[in-house]
């Protein structure tokens, strides 16, 4: 089983009901034997939904769904979306597009609990030791913030998209075109359009995504 499987699994549990505020989830080792998957695959999926604030994690204790997991998972598609084939370029432009675009919502709708979770991609995204680590972070963060529009839709779309960057073609390209010195001038422009989201300033916020965008097209495909 794919680790898709796992997240479906932990999500449709949720919206069920069958999980509830402070209940424990199954330990790493029998997830892993469940769905045939790595401990490294479970633990990656744990953070995803840790990341959306649906999950917290004790160590030495276990996972455990969060007090605020129940409103969350309302803003969350009920069906995941199917992945797509697309080109680099197509979904750049899909980016450039949509993401500045859905910027109004998130600053009339996002609560103190969304910018929290914004600054941990942040934070964890600067911490972390590979591209591969970066960039799970770094898309998380972009979900994040279309999950705080509270239109479900909306975070369907940003989910796609995340999808599409995990397919081979966007992250040979990334890692071609990342460098160490890249990386950081990522992190501060994901902190600049942070810091303008938290402040409730659309007009910055849409600039600050807007220059990131254009910033990460240049340097993928060289205009």
């Amino acid at each position: 089983m794919k680790a898709g499987s796992l997240r479906e699994f932990i999500l449709d549990n949720l919206r069920a009901g069958r999980w509830r505020a402070g209940d424990r989830l199954p330990p790493e080792r029998s997830l892993s034997d469940q769905f045939t998957l790595s401990r490294g695959s479970v633990r990656k999926v744990l953070q995803d939904l840790r990341g959306l604030g649906l999950i917290e994690q004790t160590v030495g204790s276990g996972t455990y769904v969060t007090e605020g997991a129940d409103a969350v998972i309302r803003t969350l598609p009920a069906v995941r979306p199917a992945a797509v084939q697309t080109s680099p370029a197509e979904l750049m432009e899909a980016r450039i597009t949509l993401e500045p675009a859905v910027l109004e919502l998130v600053v009339a709708q996002a609560t103190a609990a969304d910018f929290e979770r914004m600054d941990e991609c942040c934070e964890r995204a600067e911490a972390a030791q590979t591209l591969e680590e970066f960039e799970h972070w770094d898309g998380l963060l972009h979900e994040v913030i279309a999950g705080a529009t509270r239109n479900s839709f909306v975070t369907g779309v940003f989910r796609l998209m995340n999808q599409a960057r995990a397919q081979t073609e966007w992250g040979a390209l990334k890692r071609r075109s990342v460098t160490p010195e890249r990386r950081q001038e990522y992190q501060r422009e994901h902190r600049r359009l942070v810091q303008a989201l938290k402040a409730r300033d659309l007009e910055q916020a849409r600039s600050a995504a807007l220059a990131h965008l254009e910033h990460v097209r240049r340097n993928l495909f060289g205009s």
